[in-house]
């Protein structure tokens, strides 16, 4: 492997077996070194979970003449894995995806194991990029159905990796969650976006078992309706490629409000306490 050209780690969470990934391998592979570490099973929804409580095991593959490498584990525990163990120095861009479905509003990205894979990344202070595609309905969780020709994407993944390795990352970001509409070309437009609060109406289906007992399916309705300018009403209402950048500070303002809850709270504390040593 050449030292002087750039390495990219390509993970995902729909397995070493996906066609995205491949898709994604291959945007890369023209602008830098590849390599794939990716999970060997499907692991979607497995948000930054990573597995401490039993051992990882490896194993080497090939597809489509990548160097590729199936972790036995979660997105992050392939960034970890990866970045620590199986690449031969830091990479210069992890890049998750393309993801079996569009990753957009708060409800997907905080559940996504395809961006908590880039957020792995983020916290480590590499560069990352997870791209997901939105695909039909009876496709998302039907392994029956063929998966989605990630072509386009790809050429537009390419475009954007090319970028941030000659570039770096923009400004103000720390993680790029790129998202392409179902029917996406070449020439589909690109907008900047703000993430959206949810998606889905959360749902949940009772049924009985063949003893009686209940168990539970959840699951959520798309909505029709987003607001203006999030990633969603981009993929999903206009059919335009999403580009949102995200940053790894999740606190809020400590507001004068805060400070008095802080405060009343403190009072109310105190109060028992010194009631209790008078008696």
């Amino acid at each position: 492997m050449s030292e002087s050209r750039k390495l990219v780690m390509v993970t995902n969470d729909d397995s070493v077996q996906s066609n995205g990934i491949i898709e994604l391998a291959r945007a890369a592979s023209r602008h830098a070194e590849t390599i794939i570490v990716a999970p060997e099973q499907p692991q979607s929804a497995t948000a930054l979970s990573l597995t401490f409580h039993k051992p990882l095991r490896v194993n080497r593959v090939r597809r489509d003449n990548f160097e590729c490498y199936a972790v036995s584990g979660s997105p992050g525990d392939c960034v970890m894995v990866g970045v620590n163990k199986v690449l031969p120095r830091k990479p210069d861009l992890v890049v998750s995806g393309i993801n079996i479905g569009d990753n957009d509003t708060f409800q997907d990205i905080l559940a996504s194991g395809t961006v908590a894979a880039a957020l792995e990344a983020a916290i480590t202070g590499i560069p990352a990029i997870a791209f997901s595609m939105e695909v039909s309905g009876e496709s998302l969780f039907a392994l029956e159905y063929d998966q989605p020709n990630f072509t386009n994407a790809g050429l537009i993944a390419s475009e954007i990796i090319k970028d941030v390795l000659e570039n770096g990352m923009p400004e103000g970001a720390e993680i790029l969650n790129v998202n392409f509409p179902l029917k996406v070309q070449p020439w589909t437009p690109i907008k900047l976006t703000e993430v959206g609060s949810r998606k889905y109406t959360d749902k949940v289906m009772v049924r009985r078992d063949p003893r009686g007992r209940a168990y539970y399916w959840l699951f959520g309705e798309r909505l029709t309706e987003f607001p203006e300018r999030t990633d969603a009403e981009a993929v999903l209402v206009k059919k335009h490629v999403s580009i949102t950048p995200l940053v790894l500070r999740m606190s809020g303002p400590v507001s004068r409000d805060l400070s008095q809850l802080r405060d009343r709270v403190e009072l109310r504390l105190r109060k028992p306490r010194h009631a209790h040593r008078r008696r």
